[in-house]
C-alpha cells in the first residue's frame, strides 16, 4: 500500500488534533497542510518503520516544532486576540499539551507518544502530569451541557464539577438550549449532535453563536458528520464512547484559549 493510501484515512483525526493543539480551526489546518506539502516534497519525513499513524503524527510534530506559520501570515492576521494567543503559545511548553492530547484524545500509548514527541518513554507521564496541573489551575466557569442521554449527561456533569466548574444547565433539545442562554452566557458548551426531539445540537450551537462567542466541544457518536472537510467544522471534537481523561483534556484546551482571548479583549 502506498504512503498516500495509508495516511489518507488518518487525516481527519490529525486535523482534529491540530485544531485542538492550536485552539483554532484555520491555524490547525494550516499546520496539516504544511505537513502534506512537506511529505509531497520528501516522503521520507514519515518514519515507515513505525505504525503509519504514529509515523504521521511524528512527522506532524516535526512541522509543529519547527515551522512558524504565524510569522508567515500578514501582520493584521495575528494582531489583537490572535497575536496574544500566539504569544501565549510561545511562552507555554507545547510538548506538555501535546503529550496529554496524544494520549487522552488521540488514544496513543505512552510508548507511541514518546515516538511522536521524540522523547524517552519515561518522560511522557511527567509531561502529562504537568499539563493536568495546568488544567486544574484554570479559572472556574459555567458550563452548558446539551445532551439527551441521561447517563452520559450525568457523566459529563460529574467531570465538569470535578474540574471545579459549575453546571449552568443540562438540556436535551435545541429549544431548551436557546431558552437556557436567554438570560445568561455560558463559559463553555458541551454539545451532542443528535438530540431527543430530533433537533440538532449543531443548530443549537449556531443559535448560541448568533448571540455569544463561546468555546464549544462537540461530543458525538457520529464524528464523520463533523469531519467532512466542509465548513464550519469544530475546533474541539470528542467521539463517543469517551474516557473522562479525554473530556478533561478537551475542556482544558478549550478554556485555555478562551481565557487568553478574554484577556486580550
Amino acid at each position: 500500500m502506498s504512503l498516500a493510501d495509508q495516511i489518507a484515512p488518518l487525516l481527519p483525526h490529525l486535523r482534529r488534533y491540530a485544531r485542538a493543539l492550536t485552539g483554532n480551526q484555520k491555524r490547525g489546518d494550516a499546520y496539516v497542510r504544511s505537513l502534506l506539502e512537506a511529505i509531497i516534497a520528501d516522503d521520507s519525513i514519515v518514519d515507515r518503520a513505525l505504525d503509519p499513524r504514529v509515523g504521521l503524527y511524528k512527522a506532524f510534530y516535526g512541522i509543529w516544532s519547527t515551522a512558524d506559520l504565524d510569522a508567515a501570515q500578514p501582520a493584521e492576521e495575528v494582531s489583537g486576540t490572535e497575536g496574544v494567543v500566539s504569544q501565549r503559545l510561545s511562552r507555554m511548553t507545547p510538548i506538555n499539551r501535546q503529550a496529554l492530547l496524544l494520549t487522552a484524545m488521540e488514544g496513543f500509548s505512552n510508548r507511541e507518544t514518546a515516538h511522536v514527541l521524540q522523547v524517552d518513554e519515561g518522560e511522557v507521564s511527567a509531561l502529562i502530569d504537568a499539563a493536568l496541573k495546568e488544567i486544574d489551575n484554570q479559572i472556574a466557569t459555567n458550563v452548558l451541557i446539551i445532551e439527551d442521554e441521561p447517563i452520559i449527561s450525568m457523566d459529563l456533569e460529574q467531570i465538569v464539577r470535578d474540574l471545579g466548574h459549575d453546571i449552568m444547565a443540562t438540556v436535551v433539545t435545541r429549544d431548551e438550549a436557546v431558552n437556557a442562554i436567554a438570560t445568561k452566557k455560558p463559559g463553555l458548551v458541551l454539545a451532542d449532535i443528535q438530540l431527543a426531539d430530533g433537533s440538532s445540537g449543531i443548530d443549537a450551537v449556531k443559535d448560541i453563536f448568533a448571540r455569544f462567542s463561546v468555546p464549544v466541544i462537540f461530543i458525538t457518536a457520529y464524528p464523520e458528520r463533523l469531519l467532512t472537510g466542509e465548513r464550519p467544522e469544530p475546533t474541539f471534537l470528542i467521539t463517543k464512547p469517551f474516557l473522562q481523561s479525554t473530556v478533561k483534556a478537551a475542556i482544558g484546551q478549550a478554556l485555555f484559549f478562551n481565557n487568553e482571548e478574554s484577556e486580550a479583549a
